[in-house]
């Protein structure tokens, strides 16, 4: 059956564009062996970032002779181009995988544009998405790591609000101080999504990042112990029941929890919305063969 994509776009390090409308052939012979390829959803716009590195404070919670450490930082060095979407997953775009049946309904009771990021979704939805979306178009497409989104966030990436131990026999003054420093930032609750592109673009070239949309990690949830040295961790626990959350400020949630307002682990100010983003991977066939046309 004819290939029809109705679109296609990169931006950044490397932009294309394939005309709307354009159809090719779905059926060949790639390899030796004769293939035969679903229609392609429109792939979203993406970014491509070259390799770098960033020190990175790791996600978690760090304990020292059981008590509260500061999360030790680490430099993070990303030898590959990373590509990722250049906007949230969009209500529109999910609607989609809705319609399609591969994912459920956001829990998201709201009129909201086409365009706003959707929320109202769990990371078990993000997750359903980033299956159905490679399904759809033929790449891997996948949430990204806690490290991968702070790479690409560069200047908007906050991390977690880590305060002063100032008693180290009471964990909850070191809780409390963390809290003050979020609240002196004066952030005020802004609950309703606003259509792509409101909160502008960082250096990287991506938008919308630490507006008030709080997106979806695949990192998850970690109780380390530090070694002796305070830097090297002894012994740690993986609670994939929750993953790690990144916006205005780093935070947990339970993997159901679509709605950080109603709790779920989180950490500071509840987010205001929850959604995502996500990663390409290796290309699947339609960029194979695109490149086989010379298109790309």
């Amino acid at each position: 059956m004819p290939l029809h994509i109705p679109r296609f776009a990169s931006a950044a390090v490397a932009a294309v564009a394939v005309p709307v409308g354009l159809s090719i052939q779905a059926v060949g012979d790639w390899g030796g062996h004769r293939q035969s390829y679903p229609a392609a959803h429109p792939l979203a716009m993406t970014v491509s970032l070259l390799p770098g590195s960033i020190v990175y404070p790791m996600p978690g919670e760090f304990l020292k002779d059981g008590r509260p450490q500061r999360n030790p930082r680490l430099r993070q060095q990303f030898d590959k181009p990373l590509e990722i979407m250049t906007y949230q997953v969009s209500a529109a775009d999910y609607a989609d995988c809705v319609a399609a049946g591969g994912c459920q309904p956001p829990q998201e009771a709201r009129a909201i544009p086409d365009d706003a990021p959707v929320t109202g979704v769990s990371y078990l939805d993000a997750d359903a998405y980033a299956r159905w979306y490679s399904e759809a178009t033929g790449d891997h497409w996948r949430l990204p790591s806690d490290e991968e989104w702070a790479f690409a966030a560069a200047e908007r990436f906050t991390g977690e609000f880590e305060g002063v131990e100032d008693d180290a026999d009471n964990p909850a003054r070191r809780w409390l101080t963390s809290y003050k420093a979020e609240v002196a930032l004066n952030r005020r609750p802004d609950p309703l999504p606003r259509s792509r592109g409101s909160f502008g673009v960082n250096s990287r070239g991506l938008a919308d990042l630490s507006g008030n949309v709080w997106e979806w990690t695949s990192t998850c949830y970690v109780r380390a112990t530090l070694a002796a040295d305070g830097v090297g961790v002894a012994s740690s626990i993986d609670n994939c029941g929750v993953h790690v959350v990144e916006g205005f400020h780093r935070t947990y949630m339970s993997n159901f929890v679509s709605d950080g307002k109603s709790g779920g682990c989180a950490v500071g100010t509840p987010p205001d919305n929850l959604g995502f983003r996500l990663v390409r991977n290796q290309p699947g066939w339609a960029k194979r063969i695109l490149g086989r046309l010379g298109i790309i």
